[in-house]
């Protein structure tokens, strides 16, 4: 079985020591999880009894970090709602950001080894890889679960950490005009825009929504805050 075009020796011991699954190796790489345990043995990388059986390595992270709301949590919380990503058949979250710096304090915030993967076939963008079925677990009770871009509700903030999470929800999926007089938030979720909408409004803003079809076919919905008056310093 050949390998998929352009994948190295070096790349395939990169998404190994990332964590990253065998089975989702082998789509990837198009060779055999055998052939890939061959490369390690090639160059005498420690292999991991958790990795070939399917199950995320163990690592370093606070997994007590979204149990007591704090500034920090309700900011990293706010990404994950917006970029986060939960793996539906293992104890895996990941987080993808253009910005690495975003990754490397949230990765700082929660105690968390920096596990980054990067640059594959299928993703060009940096992702923070936590592998934790507490971390999991506690995503999911916060309304973070798998396949939420569609569904996710607004979560149960308390009003003093609201502001911190607005600023996790516009890092990971807001706009913010270079002017800073126009900004908007983008969800596919109907019911995440509507709360976000009462929300500026009870904070004495004048927001707007708007939607449009995406190229699926699902409405993507926007948002919107515009002029100085509805921006506090």
């Amino acid at each position: 079985m050949p390998r998929n075009p352009g994948i190295t020796d070096e790349a395939i011991i990169k998404m190994y020591k990332s964590g990253m699954p065998y089975k989702e190796m082998v789509s990837r790489i198009g060779i055999s999880d055998r052939s890939i345990r061959n490369v390690m043995y090639k160059h005498g990388v420690k292999m991991n009894r958790e990795q070939s059986s399917g199950q995320p390595r163990k690592h370093r992270i606070n997994e007590d970090f979204f149990k007591t709301w704090s500034h920090e949590m309700a900011w990293v919380l706010g990404l994950f709602i917006t970029d986060g990503c939960i793996n539906k058949s293992i104890s895996s979250v990941s987080l993808t950001q253009k910005n690495q710096t975003i990754l490397r304090q949230v990765a700082k915030y929660m105690g968390a080894d920096y596990i980054l993967s990067k640059k594959y076939k299928t993703r060009s963008t940096a992702t923070l890889i936590i592998n934790s079925k507490e971390i999991k677990n506690d995503l999911g009770k916060l309304g973070v679960l798998p396949n939420k871009s569609l569904s996710v509700q607004f979560p149960k903030v308390p009003d003093e950490f609201l502001p911190s999470f607005i600023r996790g929800v516009i890092d990971g999926d807001g706009w913010i005009d270079k002017a800073g007089y126009a900004m908007n938030i983008t969800s596919g979720s109907k019911p995440f825009s509507e709360a976000l909408l009462s929300l500026f409004l009870s904070w004495k803003l004048k927001p707007e929504i708007t939607s449009i079809t995406g190229q699926s076919g699902n409405p993507i919905y926007r948002v919107w805050l515009n002029g100085k008056k509805n921006f506090r310093n």
